[in-house]
């Protein structure tokens, strides 16, 4: 899908418009590195800073992919991501040896470098001393963040109690914020809870022989993750409504895939989507509830009719497929490994003026996740290699047909409004979705992950 337009990012990284916004002292956002099937996982040399068992780790993971990996750096170095491992910290007294060692190399960091801190868990110990060790962590990767340039993020990997940093879920969490395939996720962490999971055959395909059911398929970022997930190797089943019949049937015929026209509000919707892929392809493996709308009043003028009709669409329809894809999870078609992505949205964590239907919706669909998660493990479908997991993915400034009719000075503002001063693309979300229903974040369950440069609202 091509990308949309950031005229103010594309003139500043030309000479003469990068001399005018540093003179004017005008924000100079970076042209984020994505990913393209076949490029290399990072350009140059990656650090592994820390004394514990997560360094040595993180290591011989990276050598098994045939990267450049330097445990002590020369002031001649330069490199293209830092993995700092705090995973024996015990008081904040420990933090210090490898943040500042860290700090000292951020000089040596290239274009659209990746800072990767691993932790374990803040809630999994009771010694104040520890918990606040732990915390400090992350208090310093969302402030790192802040500081990166040129295009560069800084993220965490949030180890459970008895997760290695070899598990099959941390190893996916490394790679994909590793990747270009994370250019616009920022500031955020990955939880691995279990050692759910495996590593994919091919890391280029890592949904080969997977059914996908992508709803709202038709346009924008649904079409984006359709497309994504299409190029990871799944099947698509592209669902939306019959007005949007021939541009759902446009992308799926580009993707070879197959379209349900579905009004996703409708009682027996979830009963349709599993009827269609049993008949047409004997599985399911992966959902994506993408499908949404806005109605947007500010709550002294909102009705009933636009307060009802956005939370029929933007959760109930979710809640209620889900209890439909569950009950039917291991007998059939519903894959008993069945992974789920919900879209949530940064406005359901900051709140947003004339939204406060929308709002209610994605931070419903927020709870939905985290609950459904804990309902999955008590059924038997969380497990170990092959079970379920649920996601979502709160993305924030989209460059979008929405948000291309924002008036100029707002859209302008709204794009500037994250670390990477910039609006991210379709695809970055279709990305982190990508990675979310692969086996590889097989560890990751009930979290919600945000797509949205470090928004520095909210986020």
């Amino acid at each position: 899908m091509a990308a949309q337009t950031d005229t103010y990012t594309a003139l500043v990284n030309q000479p003469l418009g990068q001399k005018i916004a540093a003179a004017l002292g005008l924000p100079q956002p970076a042209v984020l590195r994505r990913y393209e099937p076949g490029q290399r996982l990072v350009e140059g040399s990656v650090l592994v800073l820390g004394d514990g068992h997560a360094a040595d780790e993180a290591a011989a993971v990276l050598l098994d992919w045939d990267l450049d990996v330097r445990r002590q750096p020369s002031p001649s170095d330069r490199f293209s991501a830092v993995i700092a491992c705090y995973d024996n910290v015990v008081a904040p007294g420990d933090l210090s040896a490898t943040t500042l060692h860290l700090g000292s190399v951020q000089r040596q960091l290239g274009p659209s470098a990746r800072v990767i801190t691993v932790f374990r868990d803040p809630a999994g110990t009771d010694r104040p001393a520890t918990r606040a060790a732990r915390q400090g962590v992350e208090g310093m990767t969302r402030s790192l963040a802040h500081e990166m340039r040129r295009g560069g993020t800084a993220n965490g990997i949030i180890l459970g109690q008895d997760i290695a940093l070899s598990a099959p879920g941390a190893v996916g969490a490394l790679r994909f914020l590793l990747s270009a395939r994370s250019a616009f996720v920022s500031g955020q962490f990955i939880p691995v809870g279990t050692d759910g999971g495996s590593r994919p055959a091919d890391w280029e395909r890592p949904l080969a022989g997977k059914v996908a059911v992508v709803t709202g398929a038709a346009r924008g970022i649904g079409a984006a993750i359709a497309e994504t997930l299409h190029r990871d190797g799944a099947t698509i089943v592209g669902v939306d409504v019959p007005a949007a019949g021939e541009a759902l049937a446009g992308v799926v015929n580009r993707l070879s895939g197959t379209a349900l026209q579905l009004d996703i509000t409708a009682p027996d919707a979830g009963r349709r989507i599993l009827a269609h892929c049993a008949e047409r392809h004997g599985r399911m493996d992966i959902v994506v509830h993408n499908a949404g709308i806005t109605r947007d009043k500010k709550l002294a003028n909102m009705d009933a009719a636009r307060w009802d009709a956005v939370m029929a669409v933007n959760i109930e329809s979710q809640l209620a497929m889900n209890r439909e894809f569950l009950a039917a999870s291991g007998q059939g078609v519903a894959s008993d490994g069945l992974r789920i992505a919900a879209l949530a949205s940064t406005s359901g964590i900051a709140g947003n003026a004339g939204q406060t239907n929308y709002a209610a919706s994605k931070a419903g669909v927020m709870g939905m996740v985290a609950a459904t998660a804990r309902l999955m493990a008590g059924v038997g479908i969380g497990g170990d290699e092959g079970g379920g997991t649920i996601n979502a993915v709160a993305p924030g400034f989209i460059e979008t047909e929405m948000t291309a009719r924002i008036p100029l000075a707002t859209r302008e503002v709204g794009r500037r409004l994250n670390s990477l001063q910039q609006g991210g693309q379709p695809v970055d979300v279709a990305e982190a979705i990508a990675f979310l229903v692969s086996d590889a974040a097989g560890g990751t369950s009930g979290h919600t992950l945000r797509v949205c440069g470090q928004g520095l609202m909210g986020a």
